[in-house]
């Protein structure tokens, strides 16, 4: 805990905000556990009741540890845990007693003002029928929704070209998408990762699909933020990784900016300079469906076609589900006026 308390104040002193997560989870293609439950005493994760207390004990630690530090954003569970379901099976019940279990934990070690509380999952949260990992657990459970909309996920990129408008508006959708699932319409949403990887953005269309990935995603309501994965490619003498992982960064391996960092760089300073007023939506697409039939809202999906079409036209839809679609307060508390209801 020191060794992580004296890591954060060396990041304050180079100016750097920290989110810290508990349970890694998933980093850079590689799986990341407790090692207390890969050996003879290997446990589910997020089932196994000692398992549960273990990690939500570890939590609380670190927000006592971290507590009162400027620079702490905040804690996360860990990064996109549902990777981790394949080896650690567990109904949508279970993974919801799981969240709520540690983000109270960290809470309780954050205390009531240390900084947002917060889990991920990567999209097949969203986009997966019947993935134990719900659009529900990510849009109300903790302080803030964080969305990681990959163009490989449900093969966007391949399925429409790394220059098109479902990928260049996908991190957008994904916040529109989350918007639709929260409780409370003015509920924060966090581009946490979004990124190009090779080769599914060719090196030559990435600094393009870095600017219109974030102008795009600026026009969305209660957007809390946008990070890109990542900072740096990772080094070449480093084996095994994944062929994108090299690739991924602004930065090379040797710290020298690439072409899409100084296209990030521009665009964040095009709309620090520009008007922060965000337009409301007044048209929303009605998105109905099951938990066994989400995968209509990922790409190549009904829903999803339709409402890039719309967006193609000029249109910038919302989305709202369609059990809310009569509730005449919310859509009025989302500024929608039209619905249109998706065949």
């Amino acid at each position: 805990m020191d060794q992580l308390a004296r890591l954060v104040d060396l990041a304050a002193e180079a100016g750097l905000d920290v989110l810290v997560d508990g349970v890694q989870g998933h980093l850079s293609s590689f799986d990341f556990y407790p090692e207390w439950t890969r050996s003879w005493h290997h446990r589910n994760v997020f089932t196994d009741p000692d398992a549960i207390t273990a990690q939500a004990d570890l939590l609380r630690t670190l927000g006592r540890a971290l507590a009162g530090r400027p620079n702490l954003i905040g804690l996360q569970l860990g990064n996109e845990l549902n990777n981790l379901i394949e080896h650690n099976p567990a109904t949508a019940a279970e993974v919801d007693h799981y969240l709520d279990t540690l983000l109270a934990a960290a809470r309780a070690g954050l205390g009531a003002d240390g900084g947002l509380v917060t889990h991920s999952a990567y999209d097949a949260a969203w986009y997966g029928d019947d993935h134990p990992f719900t659009p529900e657990a990510s849009a109300r459970k903790g302080d803030v929704t964080t969305v990681h909309p990959w163009v490989f996920s449900g093969g966007c990129a391949s399925l429409y070209g790394p220059r098109s408008p479902q990928v260049l508006h996908l991190a957008e959708y994904g916040t529109e998408l989350a918007k639709a699932y929260a409780e409370d319409p003015a509920r924060p949403v966090w581009i946490q990762e979004t990124g190009a990887p090779e080769p599914h953005i060719p090196a030559a269309d990435a600094p393009h699909f870095a600017r219109e990935t974030i102008l795009n995603a600026s026009g969305c309501a209660d957007l809390w933020g946008v990070t890109w994965w990542c900072s740096h490619d990772v080094d070449r003498s480093l084996a095994d990784f994944p062929e994108l992982e090299y690739t991924l960064g602004l930065f090379d391996a040797a710290g020298r900016p690439k072409p899409i960092a100084r296209a990030v760089a521009a665009t964040i300073a095009e709309l620090r300079a520009g008007p922060s007023s965000v337009e409301p939506r007044d048209t929303a697409l009605v998105l109905d469906c099951t938990p066994s039939t989400r995968s209509v809202s990922g790409p190549g999906g009904a829903y999803f076609d339709e409402w890039m079409r719309s967006r193609q036209q000029g249109v910038r839809p919302a989305v709202v589900l369609a059990e809310r679609a009569e509730d005449e307060s919310y859509l009025a508390a989302r500024g929608i006026k039209e619905l249109v209801r998706v065949p």
